[in-house]
């Protein structure tokens, strides 16, 4: 096990950059579906920037995380990890970002 932070590590980084892709189509297909298929690129950025994944934890850890979920089991494993874990954060930032565009 390496000794390095998450940003540095080789292996996390690359377990971070596909689960990144995981979390892209992850969010994309719930905007899609919340949207009853109306794209919203703000808020895609909104629930996939390193901004909000700090809220969780170190971003590179956190997509690192969904990489290893999806290497285990596949995308319905990935998708398993980002409802349990990141989707009440999501769920919030959106409650947040409706109050603020209702003032």
């Amino acid at each position: 096990m390496s000794h390095l932070p998450p940003d540095l590590d080789p292996a996390v980084r690359a377990d971070a950059w596909i689960g990144d892709a995981v979390l892209a189509l992850y969010v994309r297909e719930w905007i899609l579906q919340m949207n009853h298929g109306t794209m919203d690129g703000e808020l895609f950025m909104q629930l996939t920037s390193n901004q909000f994944l700090r809220l969780i934890g170190n971003a590179t850890a956190v997509e690192a995380r969904i990489g290893t979920a999806y290497k285990q089991g596949g995308l319905a494993q990935g998708f398993d990890y980002i409802t349990t874990h990141l989707r009440p954060k999501m769920e919030q930032r959106i409650t947040t970002l409706r109050k603020k565009a209702h003032r």
